[in-house]
């Protein structure tokens, strides 16, 4: 996906460089994030996206798709779609995710900890339970290992 992703990618490069200096994580994980989320930009309908047709409503806005599900993330949408303000909001969220999972499990590796984060990212901590099975119930069981790879391509 990153590939197909990363000529629609080069008008976030310098955002996402940015973004990624501020919370000290790698833009090439950000830019993962959003390839996997919303393609970058492209599987978004006005930056939304993931429809929930038993709400009537979209579940995650953005490049990074945050989730502002009340009974999900419960995220307020900020900024435009594709601003520096709605990347700031998702790269926070992963990072906190990524701590959580850390402290979590302090015995995992940290390449296991940061997997942990990614899934976790993609569905809640509480989802994140055993060690080498932590894509278990993502979408397509291969969530973080998508965005660990993606990353080193972007």
């Amino acid at each position: 996906m990153a590939r197909m992703d990363a000529g629609r990618m080069k008008k976030y490069r310098s955002m996402i460089s940015t973004v990624g200096k501020k919370y000290g994580i790698g833009p090439g994980l950000i830019a993962a994030i959003i390839s996997r989320e919303s393609r970058a930009g492209n599987a978004l309908k006005g930056g939304w996206g993931d429809y929930n047709t038993g709400r009537g409503a979209y579940n995650a806005w953005g490049l990074m798709q945050v989730d502002v599900n009340p009974k999900g993330g419960g995220h307020t949408a900020r900024g435009e779609w594709d601003s520096e303000e709605d990347l700031c909001q998702g790269t926070k969220i992963l990072v906190g995710f990524i701590k959580r999972i850390r402290d979590k499990f302090p015995s995992w590796s940290a390449e296991w900890r940061l997997k942990g984060g990614i899934v976790a990212y993609n569905m809640g901590d509480g989802n994140v339970h055993s060690y080498g099975e932590v894509d278990e119930n993502t979408t397509g069981r291969d969530y973080s290992n998508d965005g660990c790879q993606s990353a080193v391509v972007h």
